[in-house]
Formats: C-alpha cells, structure tokens, sequence
C-alpha cells in the first residue's frame, strides 16, 4: 500500500515537471529571466514570506529590471526601476488584477473602483472623481473640511497634556472623518464606540495585507480558500467594514433627500434611480458598498500611516521639527490655522512631506495588473494573463534618480535657490491612468494636518532618539511603522 502511495506521489511529481517543461517549450518568445520554479509551488520557497521586497530586491540585483517570479503556480513579471516602470506604463497592455484576499470578500460582479476595468472602471472612476469634485475635493469646499477636522484633532492632543502616547488611532480617526463628510455627509465622535471600531478595522485591515498569511492565500487561493487558518483574518475585517458600509447606506435610503443630494451615497443613490430601467447600469446597490470600501480603505490608512511614520522620522532626526517649525511661524504665524495657500511659501515643508512619502514608501508595489493580450516588452513576451508588478519602492530608492537614497534628506526636493522642485521618480499615489483618485485629497490632508501639530506642538520622544527605529514592522505590500509613543509640548 505505501509502494502504491509512494509510486503515485512519483508519479503525479514527474506529471507537473513534465507539463511545466512543456508548457516552457511551447512558449513562443522569452520570458523575463528569474529563478526556476518548482511544480505547483513557483518560487515561493525562495522567497520572504515576511518580506517580499527583501527577495525581489535580491532577484533585480540579480537578474536584472524585468524578471519573472512565480508565486505558487502563478507567473508574475516585476518591473524595476524608475526608467522601466515608467515606460511599462506606455507598452505594456494590462488592466488591474484582483488579488484572492479581496475576492474571498467580493465577487465578480461587484469589485467597486479599484479593481475594476474597461468601460466598467471608466464609469465608476468618471463617477467617483466628478463627485467628489462636486463636493470640493481639490477646492476651498473640502479644505475647510480638514482645517475642522485639523482643529478637532488638536484638541484632541491637547488632552494628552504631554505624557506619552501612541498617535495610531487619534490620526486614523482624524482622517477618517474627512471621508466621512464626504461619503456619508458627517462626522463622528472621536469617542463614538462605532467610530473607533470601524478606524481599529481599517488599520488591522492594511496590516494583515502586509503579512505572512495574506501573501500565502493570495499564492494558493485554491487551496488555501477552503482550509481554516489565519489567513481568513483579512475577509473577516473586511465584511466587518463592509457591513457598517452597509448599515449607514441603509440609513441614507430611508432618510435622504434625493432632490439634494449631501454625500457621495446620496449622489451615488440618484445614479442608481436615474439608471434603474438599465440592464447593463453599473450603478447598483454593490458597487455602491465597494466603492465606499475603496475610499474608505484607501483614503484613511495610507494618509494616517504617512502621518504617524513621518512624525517618527521627526523624533529620530531631532533636528528636522525645529526647521520646518522655523518655516511655519515665518509663513503662518501662531495666530491662525495653515491654509493651503501657504504651502507654495513653505518650500521647506513641502519638502520634507515628499521625503516622508518617499521614504517611508508606505505602498511600495501598485496594483497588481494582468496582460490582456500577448505583450513583447524590452525583448521579452509577457504572455496573456501574466500577472506584472510595478515595484514602485525601486523607484522611491533607485541610485540613479536619487544620490544616496536611504538617507533621509528633505533638500533632494529642493534646488539650488532653496525652492521646492519636483522630482520625476516620485510615485507615492501610482502613476498613468490608475493613479489613485484620491490623490488631491491626500496631500492636501498631509499638508493641513502635518502643519497644524507642528504649528501647535513640540514633539518630544520618551526614549532617546537612537532608540527608536525606522525599519517598518510590517514590509509587503505594504509598510507600516513599529508602534511608538509620542510626547507633545505645547509651543
């Protein structure tokens, strides 16, 4: 019986070499070079579970700008750095690839903006973009919005009255409550049990797709989809954010007044009544809660991680709070709030924001795409249905765009003149067609909000500077800051 057993596994093992032998024979063209894969498991035996920018480093230090890499059975192109993710933008034909840790939660149907494509993410992000213009995003309408909010989580600091703190949640809730005046037309309580809940769901939401669990699920989906394990942890954060998403719809449907819309959901409602008779509307009740998802996801941890990780570089680097404070009550004073009128006369402090982008890298890697037609790319054939990359923390850290990339240096963004300049291999937000829709949004929330503490406040840490550390707790597919604590002094 164990002869029999061992003879089949023997056999089933000689099946997948053999096919994947034939499947690289019957490949039409070269494939990127990259290490060779095992049957069934790809490469990922070789790689950091815990950190696949650490692996995928090595692998481009190794075989050059484009390799391939196979996470389980699925083949994957990654594109480094600068010159060749930006011009992979122009070449290489793709669209937005759903990763399973997002499908185990959606379907099909219904991925809302961020994983949608052709005419139905045309629609959705048309939609999505003149809304949120229509309710001030880029304007003086939403600006206010975040000097309010700005105001509210000043006080709220205030209360710490200078004992150490661990800023995680007071930023997340503070802007959180910026989409929320937006998406659902109010604010909540920063002591709101609901409100607390749903900001403690996003950030364990972000954290879990950095771990080790959520890159083995989205390798081995079809395994993985039916076993029990940790690996589920990220679909159940995300119903549960989902499911407040869908209560507070509900609420809208009963209450709103569709002849004046307040909110995103109320805008979203009238698209839905006016394209009701429309079979092929792609405005309908799901796409509604994932829309909300997107923006709530994407625009409450990405901003706030920034925050709280560019505050830890400021009490690692004593030196940097005391040269922007310098700027700040030169160009604004203590008398009034910042505006965002003032950052084109604060060139220091727009700098050191972009350096915090840069290199904190908080999204190191886009989107996943998918090739929807065979693709030659700098003498390689990218076939149909390969997954392709952008490792956009080789941008961020590439030696030939920016001279001595791991140090922390706010002047690279600034010339000769002491003027802010921009820098061309700077892709916090993505780039081309799929960068994010939010991203007026966000830096004007990084600005108002980064201002407004160091225009109050003097950061102090608790422990002596060369005790805290910038290396990320979580590095995947997203980077987020090891917990610390915060003292803030009144100026």
């Amino acid at each position: 019986m164990e002869l029999a057993l061992a003879t089949l596994l023997l056999l089933c093992i000689a099946g997948m070499l053999l096919a994947s032998a034939w499947q690289r024979r019957t490949q039409p063209g070269p494939l990127p070079p990259g290490p060779t894969p095992l049957p069934l498991l790809g490469n990922f035996l070789q790689l950091d579970r815990k950190n696949f920018l650490v692996s995928f480093q090595q692998m481009w230090e190794r075989y050059g700008p484009v390799f391939t890499v196979h996470l389980g059975p699925r083949r994957v192109v990654v594109l480094t750095p600068y010159i060749v993710c930006k011009r992979a933008g122009a070449s290489v034909c793709a669209q937005t690839a759903s990763l399973s840790t997002h499908l185990s939660f959606s379907t099909a149907r219904w991925p809302g903006v961020a994983f949608a494509n052709g005419e139905r993410w045309r629609q959705l992000r048309r939609f999505c973009l003149s809304t949120l213009r229509d309710f001030g995003m880029g304007k003086r309408g939403v600006e206010e919005r975040i000097r309010e909010e700005a105001q509210c989580l000043l006080e709220e600091l205030q209360k710490t009255k200078g004992a150490p703190f661990d800023p995680t949640f007071n930023l997340s809730r503070a802007v959180s409550n910026v989409i929320c005046s937006i998406v659902f037309g109010s604010r909540f309580e920063y002591t709101d049990e609901t409100f607390v809940t749903l900001n403690k769901l996003i950030y364990h939401r972000f954290r879990f797709a950095g771990l080790a669990p959520a890159q083995l699920y989205n390798s081995f989906p079809g395994l993985l989809e039916k076993l029990p394990g940790p690996h589920h942890a990220g679909s159940k954060y995300s119903r549960e954010i989902i499911r407040f998403i869908t209560e507070r719809i509900k609420m809208h449907q009963a209450v709103a007044d569709l002849s004046m819309p307040q909110s995103f959901i109320d805008c979203f409602l009238v698209k839905m009544e006016q394209e009701k008779q429309n079979p092929a509307t792609e405005f309908f009740l799901e796409n509604l809660v994932m829309a909300t998802f997107n923006l709530f996801f994407a625009g409450t941890e990405t901003v706030s991680t920034t925050l709280r990780y560019g505050f830890l570089i400021l009490l690692k680097f004593e030196m940097q709070p005391s040269m922007g404070q310098e700027e700040i009550d030169a160009v604004v004073g203590r008398d009034r709030t910042p505006t965002t009128e003032d950052r084109g006369r604060m060139p220091y402090t727009d700098a050191t924001l972009h350096e915090i982008q840069r290199f904190c890298d908080i999204l190191p890697m886009s989107l996943p795409h998918t090739v929807i037609r065979d693709t030659w790319f700098r003498g390689y054939l990218l076939p149909k249905g390969t997954y392709v990359y952008p490792l956009l923390s080789t941008v961020h850290f590439d030696p030939e765009q920016h001279q001595a990339p791991d140090t922390f240096a706010p002047e690279r963004f600034l010339d000769e003149n002491g003027c802010f300049r921009k820098h061309n291999a700077f892709m916090p937000f993505s780039a081309g067609k799929r960068v994010c829709l939010g991203e007026s949004l966000a830096r004007m929330e990084l600005f108002l909000f980064f201002t407004g503490v160091l225009q109050r406040f003097a950061l102090r840490s608790p422990v002596a500077p060369q005790q805290l550390s910038l290396v990320p707790g979580v590095n995947n597919f997203g980077k987020m800051p090891q917990p610390y604590q915060l003292c803030l002094h009144p100026r």
